[in-house]
């Protein structure tokens, strides 16, 4: 009769098998976070970019001019997040809709945070 080869399994007496430590070295990883970024452009007016901060992204006037401050200066600002990459996917293409309903270019994307 054949031998069996060794189980990758040991029964530790108590009616659990134990699984090969290689298995055990697997360790579930947190989902990855995302910031949706807007880019500057020369035409999309700076108002409509503060109104967009605030009703895509919940944030106080204050908050949003300062962030759309900072998008013209550096040419691209955090415009909210870390969010799912479900919901960073959904918040960009909505403000994406909205910009080019409006006649304006903004690119905005969903970028992964590091």
């Amino acid at each position: 009769m054949p031998q069996n080869k060794k189980s990758q399994k040991s029964d530790s007496g108590m009616g659990v098998d134990l699984l090969d430590k290689e298995k055990s070295k697997n360790k579930i990883q947190k989902p990855s976070k995302y910031q949706v970024i807007y880019y500057n452009d020369d035409f999309t007016p700076m108002d409509l970019v503060t109104i967009s901060l605030c009703h895509f992204f919940h944030h106080s006037v204050e908050k949003a001019t300062k962030i759309t401050l900072d998008i013209h200066e550096k040419e691209k600002g955090i415009a909210g997040g870390p969010y799912s990459k479900e919901i960073a996917d959904t918040k960009t293409l909505k403000v994406v809709q909205f910009f080019r309903r409006a006649g304006f270019p903004l690119l905005a994307k969903a970028e992964k945070v590091e």
